[in-house]
């Protein structure tokens, strides 16, 4: 009889953000013990990990886009989970569009569910979705399980997500503090977004997106606070002229959090091609002089933690429209390469490792609630990564796991690349064939955990 379903053993594994050497025992998905490096424990799996690997938690990534049912052959379940994996990513939740139906009912939420358990190689959540018709009746969904709700200021590029007015969002926040829920918002004023034609250069299009606009929602986002005593969450911050007012609002003990993107932290509208449009995301990638202040903010923690904002879409929309900015669809698919891009990014900076990875896994867990998640400890779940810090690669858009190859991240070198991913002790990638699935339907914390292997989706 083994000890553990699987032993890992290495020189450097993070614990409490500090390297040691260890061993670390998983049964029945969660880190059972953690002894010395050389533990003569027995397991139905065991691995050492080479010289130059690490092994650190799984990324909890809050922000993705499947878009499953209703647009997959933008992204599905099975690409998105599998690019999830290749990336160290053991955690995602998903956001409520580009689905359809979006996830604004609990029978909406139902079919979300359905659809994932057949296709989850990394664990799975879900965020609601606040829009003009579900106000008033966004507590069937928190008690059925999600995150909390996501809720636009300005249009949402789809029909069936409209957006909320200011005094729309104060009565979400108003409805969500009284059963103690999170409103998740993309703070963008429409009234400060400029008229915009389209076209092939990156600068008309950033500057019809301007900092005011981020500024001004966020203002928005206090004042609603301040009123309703509700919790919120700035999503996918662009702008560092919003960093003053944030600080501000933190100091004031409002309940304000507030998340920024890889691919704002990696590029910057100078070196953007004109007719670029695989780089297009709204709000728009900015300048370097904000690029790095945003770096400064996750170091002093005015900016919270790190989420991909993954958002796909089919090469068509991405990159078909012969490099118009208005006609091509807004978002950056970040998800595998996201763990890979801010640590790189942070050697770069001088900013530690463990530092770096604790805004995508301790800090976005504690976020969601998700104790048990983020972190190397005993009586965690075994989602861990095996990462080698020093190898050095370059982002092929055609190799990656989502469903549409096309990535503002290709033919960007990286330095640091995931080998061995597992999620609950299984492991996903690479991926073992015949493997029973490991992810599983996960839900608001003291919420049932459904297992995908486990649950007849029909």
């Amino acid at each position: 009889m083994t000890d553990f379903d699987l032993v890992l053993r290495g020189d450097r594994v993070l614990i409490d953000g500090a390297w040691k050497r260890a061993a670390v025992g998983v049964t029945d998905g969660v880190i059972a013990r953690i002894g010395p490096r050389h533990a003569e424990w027995t397991a139905t799996q065991a691995v050492s990990l080479a010289t130059d690997e690490v092994l650190i938690p799984g990324v909890v990534d809050t922000h993705v886009h499947v878009n499953e049912p209703g647009r997959t052959h933008w992204e599905g379940f099975a690409t998105a989970t599998r690019a999830a994996a290749a990336g160290g990513v053991t955690t995602i939740i998903d956001m409520p569009l580009n689905s359809i139906p979006p996830t604004t009912t609990v029978a909406a939420l139902e079919a979300k569910r359905a659809a994932a358990m057949e296709n989850a190689a990394v664990d799975i959540g879900f965020w609601g979705g606040a829009i003009p018709a579900s106000l008033g009746a966004l507590e069937p969904l928190h008690d059925a399980g999600v995150f909390g709700f996501k809720a636009f200021l300005s249009p949402s590029g789809v029909d069936e997500f409209p957006h909320l007015s200011a005094a729309q969002l104060r009565e979400a926040l108003g409805e969500t503090a009284a059963f103690g829920g999170l409103v998740i918002v993309h703070a963008e004023d429409p009234a400060r977004l400029e008229t915009y034609g389209g076209g092939r250069y990156y600068e008309d299009f950033v500057a019809s997106r301007p900092e005011s606009s981020e500024t001004s929602a966020i203002a928005t986002i206090i004042s609603a606070l301040r009123a309703t005593g509700g919790r919120a969450h700035v999503l996918h911050l662009s702008s560092a002229a919003a960093l003053n007012q944030i600080r501000g609002a933190k100091a004031e003990g409002l309940q304000l959090t507030v998340e920024t993107c890889p691919h704002y932290l990696t590029f910057d509208a100078d070196h953007i091609p004109d007719g670029a449009t695989e780089f297009k995301c709204c709000p728009p990638v900015r300048d370097e002089d904000n690029r790095e202040a945003l770096w400064a903010a996750l170091v002093d923690g005015t900016i919270d933690f790190i989420a991909s904002d993954h958002s796909p879409a089919t090469a068509e929309l991405k990159v078909g429209a012969d490099g118009d900015f208005g006609r091509a669809w807004g978002g950056i698919s970040g998800l595998q390469v996201m763990l890979s891009a801010v640590t790189s990014g942070a050697a770069a900076r001088g900013i530690s490792f463990e530092t770096a990875v604790s805004w995508l896994t301790s800090k976005p867990a504690s976020f969601v609630g998700l104790d048990d998640k983020g972190t190397i400890r005993e009586g965690a779940r075994g989602d861990l990564v095996a990462f080698a810090p020093g190898r050095a690669w370059t982002v092929e858009a055609a190799d990656l796991e989502h469903r549409n190859k096309v990535s503002a991240f290709d033919g960007r070198s990286l330095t640091g690349q995931v080998t061995h991913t597992w999620v609950g002790g299984a492991q996903v990638h690479p991926p073992v064939p015949d493997a029973p699935l490991a992810g599983r339907m996960i839900a608001r914390p003291a919420l049932a955990v459904q297992s995908a292997a486990a649950v007849d989706p029909g």
